[in-house]
């Protein structure tokens, strides 16, 4: 297969372009990003995009599967317009790109509790995203909606402190739900829904299981 990722240098799509590059079942790595993330091998390739400019990158935009882990926070992104951008317009503007290409597969990292009719902003957001996505006519349509992430070396005191949280009551079986993923959990289940073929939307529980 031929993939095609945007978010490649963020958590989760670093664990992901990793997998995919011991993974025999994929032999093109078509990664679409702002900067050169200095990735050096034969199956990756990097093409340096401007989001804002969709007409000069959409012919690159060949393959069979869109792993797309795009994603940033408020205070990174400096507004919420600014975080509208990328979380809702780039990533929607890549997948009606994709599917006008004839790209077949979608997979989408969106976020647990995306409802396009919630009072609260990112989720709503996240809600918007999953409800356009449904409605581009491609043959897979896979939609995970994970909990709070383990990052690998992450800054983020917030996060930190949300998960070990939840890692306590995880302990006693509480808020099983809602028990922390590493990147690398979401990685794989990513991996797997390709080959699958599996549309649908994917909680926690089924993120998991699909790492099995």
């Amino acid at each position: 297969m031929r993939a095609l990722i945007i978010g490649a240098t963020g958590a989760v799509g670093r664990d992901l372009v990793q997998l995919l590059i011991h993974d025999d079942s994929f032999e093109e790595i078509n990664i679409f990003v702002r900067r050169d993330p200095n990735i050096k091998n034969e199956k990756v390739k990097v093409h340096v995009v401007d989001f804002d400019h969709p007409d000069n990158w959409r012919l690159l935009v060949q393959g069979d599967v869109v792993f797309s882990c795009m994603g940033t926070s408020r205070r990174a992104a400096g507004s919420k317009d600014a975080q509208y951008t990328v979380d809702y317009t780039y990533q929607y503007q890549f997948a009606k790109t994709a599917v006008e290409q004839g790209v077949k597969a979608y997979i989408l990292v969106s976020s647990a509790m995306a409802n396009p009719d919630s009072l609260f902003f990112y989720t709503q957001m996240k809600g918007k995203l999953e409800r356009a996505i449904n409605q581009l006519p491609f043959q897979q349509i896979s939609i995970l909606r994970p909990p709070s992430l383990i990052r690998k070396d992450s800054t983020r005191l917030n996060e930190k402190i949300a998960v070990a949280v939840l890692q306590f009551f995880n302990r006693f079986g509480l808020f099983m739900s809602q028990r922390p993923m590493k990147t690398e959990t979401l990685a794989k289940s990513m991996v797997s829904l390709a080959k699958s073929g599996k549309s649908g939307v994917f909680g926690t529980q089924e993120i998991f299981s699909l790492d099995e």
